[in-house]
């Protein structure tokens, strides 16, 4: 019996400070749904999780930026916690990969501190979208439509915005990534 998500890849752009259930939760449900899933770093070998404040668990990387091929992917995933996104921000491939999946329409889920990357590649102007509170005002000002619910769709862009939200994004990112690339995913930005 065929899956969802069968011959389909899914790119998770992750570093140190991953919120761990933002990762690990969406990766599973990716998996049970049929997609081969990569975790993409920076650096190679392992990165550190984070249970809220305490140390979680490390994951593998799967493979690291330098060696990322963004074309290869059919979608990607944007984990929060704090400092993964904050991090990812100051990697100038890192935001060229988030921009290959925003200018090509192919969906993209981002949970939590998840959509900062999305600002710096350009990919929240335009969008209705949502995430942890903290992040509103930027995304405003980065002329997103920012709401507070639990999971928002626009044009192949899934958000949410906190680790209880994590059931219903898993279901909106598997039926997102079904449908594949969205055609106005970038040109409701422009």
């Amino acid at each position: 019996m065929a899956q969802k998500l069968d011959g389909k890849t899914v790119a998770v752009l992750a570093t140190d400070g991953f919120e761990q259930v933002e990762l690990t939760e969406p990766v599973k449900a990716l998996r049970d749904a049929g997609a081969t899933v990569h975790v993409v770093a920076p650096k190679a070998g392992q990165i550190q999780g984070w249970n809220h404040h305490d140390r979680g668990d490390m994951v593998d990387v799967d493979v690291t930026l330098d060696q990322a091929d963004a074309g290869r992917y059919d979608a990607l995933l944007l984990p929060g916690g704090v400092m993964n996104p904050d991090s990812l921000r100051l990697e100038p491939k890192a935001i060229e990969f988030v921009k290959s999946f925003v200018n090509s329409d192919r969906p993209i889920a981002a949970i939590c501190h998840g959509p900062w990357t999305l600002i710096d590649a350009g990919g929240v102007r335009g969008k209705r979208m949502t995430s942890w509170p903290s992040l509103q005002t930027d995304l405003r000002n980065a002329g997103a439509n920012w709401v507070d619910e639990q999971v928002v769709t626009d044009h192949g862009l899934v958000t949410s915005r906190k680790p209880d939200d994590i059931p219903a994004f898993c279901r909106k990112m598997i039926e997102e990534f079904c449908e594949g690339r969205h055609a106005g995913h970038r040109n409701a930005a422009e």
